[in-house]
């Protein structure tokens, strides 16, 4: 995106990942009720085929997105002076992309 998330793109983003992410949930619990694994290899193997590893990527993308969208509204919309609203900003920004990292990793022993 070139340009600042912001107003209306902004809910549309919000909006969007909310409804993959519950979409996900769903479809993951449903699943697991329905055919639960016999053991952890049988839960590794199954999230690690590629149809469902792709849609955990795109799930934990989801989420950061999510969360940053929501965090960041946040923030610009009662953190009044500027170098407390950067500062804000940036450890969320930090704290974000540690967990988006942790994922990938997880993510990437599954494969």
């Amino acid at each position: 995106m070139s340009r600042q998330m912001s107003g209306f793109r902004a809910w549309v983003w919000q909006r969007a990942s909310a409804v993959y992410l519950a979409l996900y949930i769903a479809y993951v619990l449903l699943h697991l009720m329905l055919a639960p694994p016999v053991d952890q290899q049988a839960l590794a193997s199954w999230m690690g085929a590629l149809p469902m590893w792709l849609a955990t990527a795109l799930f934990m993308l989801m989420l950061l997105l999510h969360a940053w969208v929501g965090v960041r509204d946040v923030i610009l919309d009662y953190l009044k002076p500027a170098f407390l609203r950067f500062l804000a900003l940036l450890a969320v920004q930090a704290f974000l992309l540690a967990c988006g990292l942790w994922a990938l990793a997880v993510l990437v022993q599954l494969l």
